[in-house]
């Protein structure tokens, strides 16, 4: 009963930190995008409520896989283990989703980003196009240069109106050279973030099954950090195979393959349900073959003596 108690401070203890972690990455990255563009146009609190959507799965991903290690370097049963990890992690996520929905309150916390000020001669450009302000950089519809390759300079004294067409200005470029294996996993919890914030808005039920069903798919996964006995190499292991559950759950939620999923099974599930089914069906198989190599392991042992 101690052990439980600790894997339970443990993980939402971890849950919460990761939580908030996230959502200062997310919050400073989508404030980054916005000040990038000429007018920034800042939303404030409505972007903080993005960013805490978009860190539900990083953080129910990474707390689940590390409160599983703990588990199994405590040796701990695996069923009660599991059953726990389920509840803590369903109640967490639906608690913090619930407290989502209530920040319109943040609106008046957090400040809109204030406009990049520039002088006369701001120079933005996107591929070969250039386009030159003559006027401060908060006047978006001022007179400008415009440079295409192949063409002489076009001067634009009113971009808007008849004969003239006004050229967006592009985003201030800054160099990223993040890999592309980790811009592929920020997208796809940006994707898993999106659908369990529209399933949340569209219905609650619809949110709560898919919830329950992709925790109880990531604690079946508990044998996974058990294969060795180095538990770093488990970890990783554990990683890996948590990859490529966020790969299948971003897989199953495209419009095509709900769709054909759809054809088979729609006459006896939801549309909504089906990804929820296949979750729960391949956590169920796991923990029943869990289940079955426990059994063979005592009966070997009971052989043995």
């Amino acid at each position: 009963m101690k052990n439980f108690a600790k894997l339970a401070i443990f993980f939402s203890i971890l849950f919460i930190v990761l939580f908030f972690i996230a959502i200062v990455l997310m919050f400073f990255s989508s404030w980054l995008d916005m000040v990038r563009v000429i007018p920034v146009e800042a939303r404030g609190g409505e972007e903080f409520a993005e960013a805490a959507w978009k860190a539900i799965p990083g953080a129910l991903y990474f707390s689940m896989l590390l409160a599983l290690s703990y588990a199994a370097r405590r040796r701990m049963p695996v069923f009660p283990a599991v059953v726990s990890m389920i509840i803590l992690a369903f109640v967490l996520s639906v608690g913090v989703s619930l407290g989502i929905s209530r920040t319109g309150v943040l609106k008046t916390i957090f400040k809109p980003a204030s406009p990049i000020q520039s002088k006369p001669g701001l120079i933005v450009s996107q591929g070969e196009n250039s386009i030159i302000l003559l006027r401060e950089s908060s006047d978006i519809s001022g007179p400008r240069l415009v440079s295409i390759p192949g063409r002489p300079l076009i001067y634009q004294e009113v971009p808007i109106g008849p004969n003239n067409s006004i050229l967006p200005i592009p985003a201030i470029t800054f160099e990223d050279d993040t890999p592309w294996f980790i811009k592929s996993i920020g997208i796809d919890f940006s994707l898993s973030a999106r659908e369990l914030k529209s399933r949340f808005q569209a219905n609650y039920l619809s949110f709560a099954v898919y919830a329950f069903s992709l925790i109880l798919l990531l604690s079946s996964l508990r044998p996974v950090l058990e294969l060795s006995q180095w538990p770093l190499a488990n970890i990783f292991t554990g990683a890996l195979v948590f990859r490529l559950i966020l790969a299948l759950e971003t897989l199953l939620n495209t419009k095509e393959i709900n769709l054909l999923l759809a054809s088979f099974l729609g006459k006896y599930v939801s549309s909504d349900f089906i990804t929820p089914l296949v979750f729960c069906a391949a956590g169920t198989l796991v923990l029943l073959y869990t289940l079955l190599t426990r059994i063979a392991r005592a009966a070997s042992k009971d052989e043995e003596t």
